[in-house]
């Protein structure tokens, strides 16, 4: 099971990592704090002290079209907020 999928990377996130030394990551949706600590520690090589995680639920759409109408919702995403020890930063634009 991969913990982590990707890091988010919006303005907010990157105002987060800047200030609070806070970085934002899609993780995955059965993951807890424990495990997305350990893995944030062993991928990138730094001392995590909190995580904080968010469910963002599914966005339903619904369209009406010539045959009918078309129900439909994306899907349901897990965010861990990940904030660093002092001193400790994580570069995620050098492997782009």
């Amino acid at each position: 099971m991969s913990i982590l999928i990707k890091p988010i990377i919006t303005e907010k996130a990157t105002a987060n990592s800047e200030v609070n030394n806070c970085y934002t990551f899609a993780v995955n949706t059965k993951a807890n704090k424990v495990e997305i600590k350990k893995a944030v520690e062993a991928v990138y090589g730094v001392s995590v002290e909190k995580v904080r995680t968010i469910n963002v639920r599914p966005e339903r759409r619904t369209r009406f079209t010539k045959t009918g109408i078309q129900h439909g919702k994306t899907n349901a995403v897990k965010k861990a907020i990940v904030q660093l020890a002092e001193g400790e930063m994580i570069d995620l634009y050098s492997n782009m």
